[in-house]
């Protein structure tokens, strides 16, 4: 399918529209009804296609806007592409695989991970908060690691859920790559609280910062000594 046009995806997603698929995806905050697995099939038939990606984007339809983060160039985007892009993108699925697929990608994460982070708006710092764990793991020279956590202890409890979950994962992040900063992490996150009663299915780890951290790190350590 390597010349389809706006109008040939957009009528295989539209056959592809499963109403059972919608009703699941609703109940998590999104609006379509494409499964992931399928779109994720038509992304690598189509393979790279950066000018059809951006005309899916415009179409503001969710699967199309998901389909267009597997197709496009992340490097391709411009600082003030992206930032206009993630603003406009208000449901979960759209809004995760934006930072995962391509803003992690892209040569202005770093600049965006700051600016994003000090706003407003707590969906678009969310982001920043995701880009900052995502940091945290992979390349914390210069990061004040004692700042983040005392951001995360003062305002984690409060924020909406969203910026709360990144928060959250950063602070799991910095107890579990960072032994010096553990305990803290550790016990930031049982004066806090935060998801603490999620509901974890068996045999998955639980997002409860002390858990999830504890956990990772036994694995961690059962695995070096192997």
């Amino acid at each position: 399918m390597p010349e389809a046009t706006l109008a040939d995806v957009m009528a295989e997603l539209t056959a592809l529209e499963d109403p059972k698929t919608r009703r699941v995806n609703e109940k998590h905050g999104d609006d379509h009804g494409v499964n992931l697995g399928r779109l994720r099939a038509l992304a690598k038939r189509l393979k790279t296609q950066h000018g059809l990606a951006c005309e899916l984007w415009k179409t503001g339809d969710s699967a199309a806007r998901l389909l267009s983060l597997l197709i496009c160039r992340p490097k391709a985007f411009g600082r003030d592409e992206l930032d206009a892009m993630l603003r406009e993108a208000r449901t979960p699925k759209v809004h995760d695989w934006l930072v995962s697929n391509v803003v992690k990608k892209s040569a202005h994460a770093e600049e965006l991970r700051v600016a994003w982070s000090a706003d407003a708006d707590p969906a678009v710092a969310s982001a920043g908060w995701v880009l900052t764990a995502d940091r945290v793991a992979k390349k914390p020279e210069g990061l004040d690691l004692t700042a983040l956590l005392d951001v995360i202890e003062a305002e984690m409890k409060e924020v909406p859920d969203r910026l709360q979950w990144a928060m959250n994962e950063c602070l799991a992040r910095i107890g579990i790559e960072h032994p010096e900063h553990r305990a803290r992490a550790i016990g930031i996150g049982e004066r806090l609280g935060v998801l603490k009663d999620y509901p974890t299915p068996p045999g998955c780890t639980s997002p409860f910062a002390p858990v999830w951290i504890t956990e990772m790190v036994r694995r961690r350590q059962d695995g070096a000594a192997a």
